[in-house]
């Protein structure tokens, strides 16, 4: 009982003097030393916090790598509606994002917290949705309808889980370096969940890959053109394809349960870091003016939107390119799976070089070093070896990505509380519109990538492509999104939080609270 009466009687003395050093300095260090040991996470609560964001990656990298591909190919739908699935669920999913987001931050706080109820009553449509879209519905005419309704649930539901969970990480530590520190132990398992995703999805599925078509009017002069392409697949039927689609879906819906529990259970939100309001509840154009109205965050948005579309147009194309492109048919979810090991191996890396060097040098280091790579794998011919060397060149960039706009959101949130010190609460609303915004764009870029292949005259499943569709994946994995990182990389040159900004907003910050 000693300790505690000490700590908690000697820290009102401290905090009630004017001048705290005249007291006892040993009893001020002592209650300072307490104070700091209350704000450090244990290695197990970042471990845990870390582990709720493997779902988010692991299902996305299996429908950023796969879902194009299974739509056309498995699903055998046509390219125009392909567009539509793709467009409407990323719009829809941009939405869903701000209205969670205003929804969590007025969600009361109850004895689990404010943000878990959220991930733990979200998770099993989220886990029947994601798998229902892996699922070929016997009914011809209503596919279009069955992946549109699916695939809207499944991202609703996930939102309803990566919202809370992100803005989680304001409510983990009060200090700057706990938080930083736990999104890097997030970063490093997303990384690895997207690794998960790939391998599972990429290694199930690329087992059971049917026959290609040759077609109408193709020439095949050469006699072993369509022999070789289906060579390793002569025994494989749609049907399995189709049912190994549906085993990868389901040990990843295991495993996205797993993780949820493991996070409810490991992490506990701080009650005292939850700040009353002073404003009343916000509609949509007031969060927008509100979190768009402060500098940097714009700026950070805008940047992070550009290079983020970047990657996504490459994700979104990739299998596409490696499989039609290339002609590595049955090796693409290999090359996948090299460029997730070495965004994976990458991540303690760039972590490294932005505490050393800064946040904003290692944007600019990280996404330029993928541009050459890019220009390189557009140039290759067919060679396989070459191809996996390349690929794993271009993940350490791929780390970088993923790495950075979460380790800089934190910084932007400080410094909105800095300047605005009488508007609190609405960490859940940067974080939301910051989804919204890249989500959004991305699915018009999906929408317009697929739409693009239809008007070059992508075949279904076919042996090969016309020359027009071959020349549109060049343009989708390299000359586009290397014109986004560029755009990007200018926006934030205005970027207003370096080293130097950032370190005294925490001096600040740490003085107020």
């Amino acid at each position: 009982m000693g300790p505690f009466f000490l700590e908690v009687g000697q820290l009102e003395m401290c905090e009630g003097r004017e001048n705290p050093s005249s007291l006892c300095p040993c009893v001020c260090s002592c209650v300072s030393s307490q104070r700091d040991q209350k704000h450090r996470l244990s290695v197990c609560s970042k471990l845990c916090f870390a582990i709720g964001g493997a779902p988010y990656q692991i299902t996305g990298s299996a429908l950023g790598f796969f879902l194009q591909i299974y739509l056309l190919d498995v699903a055998q739908l046509d390219p125009f509606y392909a567009s539509i699935i793709l467009f409407v669920g990323r719009a829809w999913d941009a939405v869903t994002d701000p209205t969670v987001g205003f929804l969590v931050s007025r969600s009361p706080w109850t004895r689990y917290g404010r943000m878990l109820p959220w991930i733990v009553f979200s998770t099993p449509l989220a886990v029947l949705s994601y798998f229902l879209i892996w699922f070929v519905p016997p009914i011809e005419q209503g596919k279009v309808i069955w992946y549109l309704i699916f695939y809207c649930l499944f991202q609703t539901m996930q939102t309803c889980f990566h919202v809370p969970y992100s803005a989680l990480t304001m409510f983990l530590s009060s200090d700057q370096k706990e938080r930083d520190s736990a999104t890097a132990y997030r970063m490093t398992v997303e990384v690895l969940g997207t690794l998960i995703g790939t391998a599972i999805q990429g290694q199930i599925v690329g087992g059971a890959i049917a026959p290609c078509i040759s077609p109408p009017g193709m020439n095949v002069t050469e006699p072993s053109l369509t022999d070789l392409l289906n060579v390793s697949t002569s025994h494989v039927t749609l049907d399995h394809t189709k049912n190994a689609y549906m085993t990868a879906s389901g040990v990843i819906c295991g495993i996205y349960i797993l993780c949820a529990i493991i996070l409810f259970s490991g992490v506990k939100e701080r009650r005292e870091l939850v700040r009353p309001k002073s404003e009343p509840p916000m509609s949509f154009i007031q969060g927008l003016r509100l979190v768009m109205g402060h500098g940097p965050y714009a700026k950070l948005v805008m940047g992070f939107l550009f290079t983020s579309l970047a990657f996504m147009l490459l994700e979104g194309n990739f299998a596409l390119f490696c499989s039609y492109t290339l002609g590595f048919r049955n090796n693409f979810q290999n090359i996948l799976l090299v460029i997730m090991i070495s965004a994976t191996l990458m991540i303690p890396f760039w972590q490294w070089f932005l505490t050393k060097f800064g946040k904003k040098t290692a944007v600019y280091i990280g996404t330029t070093s993928v541009i050459p790579f890019m220009i390189l794998l557009v140039c290759l011919e067919s060679n396989l070896i070459m191809t996996f060397v390349v690929t794993f060149a271009a993940g350490v960039s791929v780390a970088a990505a993923f790495l950075l706009p979460w380790s800089m959101l934190p910084d932007v949130i400080d410094d909105f509380q800095l300047k605005n010190p009488g508007s609190r609460g609405h960490e859940a609303i940067f974080y939301s519109f910051y989804v919204f915004f890249t989500k959004f764009a991305s699915g018009v870029s999906l929408g317009i990538s697929t739409l693009s292949l239809n008007f070059a005259g992508y075949v279904t499943n076919g042996c090969s492509q016309p020359d027009a569709v071959h020349l549109t994946l060049r343009m989708l994995v390299s000359a586009a999104p290397i014109v986004l990182i560029l755009l990007g990389l200018i926006i934030f040159i205005v970027y207003p939080i370096n080293e130097v900004v950032r370190l005294n907003n925490r001096k600040e910050l740490q003085k107020l609270r």
